[in-house]
């Protein structure tokens, strides 16, 4: 009897573990998530001028807030405008992380260890802090770039209007996330054995050989992750525009869909269409990271195959 009472107690006591963690999942991730899916399928009714008591009330509202946000032309436009972002800074902010991750494997570079710190730096401050950071350097009026060009005689281009806000907002993301990318990949390179990289040199194979056919390829789950992490980060892109709002008109209160989100929620006091809309914008993310995750998979798959 007390063999069996201990084995169970064995086999409850996993669960035990992992009681708080599923308890704060459920409580600050789920049940959130819960409540916006219910608030999404719900609307307010006002009678008369919706004033006194009773005057606005909660009713069902079925898919009403889920076409209304479809047809809306803000949100496809911020959702274009994101498309956009995100074409200048994944492939940009991938191809730098995986060049710095090859340059600090290379035996040649000395001083890795604060030339990979000086890298990774600027992934550990704020997004806020690093968009207020930049503004002040884009800014026309204040910025020591804008002085060095007019003390040059050079035109001094404004970042903050029009076409240019694309890579200014870009560079603020690839300034700060080039470096966690690139040790993830650092990382999957320093777990290759050195035995692969001896047979390559025996063989006669030069540095940018290695690097191209033996480096690149066997850390390309790696590759795969950060590319993962980029586009779910590219479609949520809400501090830097909203930092750098009030030193522009070019940043509109909706120019991508979380601000969208935000402005209806807060903004205008419409909770219910924010919800759907965010909805809508976890449903697309959702999508797209399990297609290019099967997508990888597969192509994995068919390599292994060969």
């Amino acid at each position: 009897m007390t063999g069996t009472t201990a084995r169970r107690g064995a086999l409850r006591a996993p669960y035990f573990f992992l009681l708080p963690a599923t308890a704060l999942f459920l409580l600050f991730f789920a049940l959130p998530v819960g409540y916006a899916v219910y608030l999404s399928f719900r609307k307010v009714e006002v009678s008369g001028l919706g004033l006194g008591a009773g005057a606005r009330e909660e009713v069902w509202a079925g898919f009403q807030n889920y076409t209304d946000a479809l047809g809306d032309s803000e949100l496809l436009d911020g959702a274009l405008r994101v498309l956009g972002y995100g074409c200048l800074v994944v492939p940009v902010m991938l191809g730098l992380a995986l060049l710095f991750a090859l340059m600090l494997d290379s035996d040649r570079v000395r001083f890795t260890p604060v030339t990979r710190l000086a890298i990774f730096l600027p992934y550990a401050i704020p997004g806020v802090v690093a968009a207020l950071l930049w503004g002040f350097l884009y800014l026309p009026d204040v910025s020591p770039f804008h002085f060095a060009l007019d003390r040059l005689g050079l035109p001094q281009p404004d970042l903050l209007d029009g076409g240019p806000l694309y890579f200014a907002l870009a560079n603020i993301a690839v300034w700060g996330g080039t470096g966690f990318n690139m040790i993830v990949i650092y990382t999957s390179l320093r777990a290759i054995p050195a035995e692969v990289y001896e047979a390559a040199k025996l063989d006669g194979a030069s540095p940018l050989q290695i690097a191209l056919r033996i480096k690149i390829p066997m850390v390309a789950p790696s590759l795969v992750l950060t590319f993962f992490f980029s586009i779910i980060a590219t479609l949520q892109v809400f501090s830097e525009p909203t930092t750098l709002k009030p030193l522009t008109n070019s940043v509109s209160t909706t120019w991508s869909p979380l601000m969208k989100v935000y402005q209806d929620a807060f903004g205008k006091g419409d909770i219910h269409s924010a919800a759907a809309q965010a909805a809508i914008i976890a449903l697309v993310t959702l999508v797209l990271s399990f297609g290019f995750l099967r997508a990888a998979n597969r192509r994995n798959k068919q390599e292994a195959a060969r």
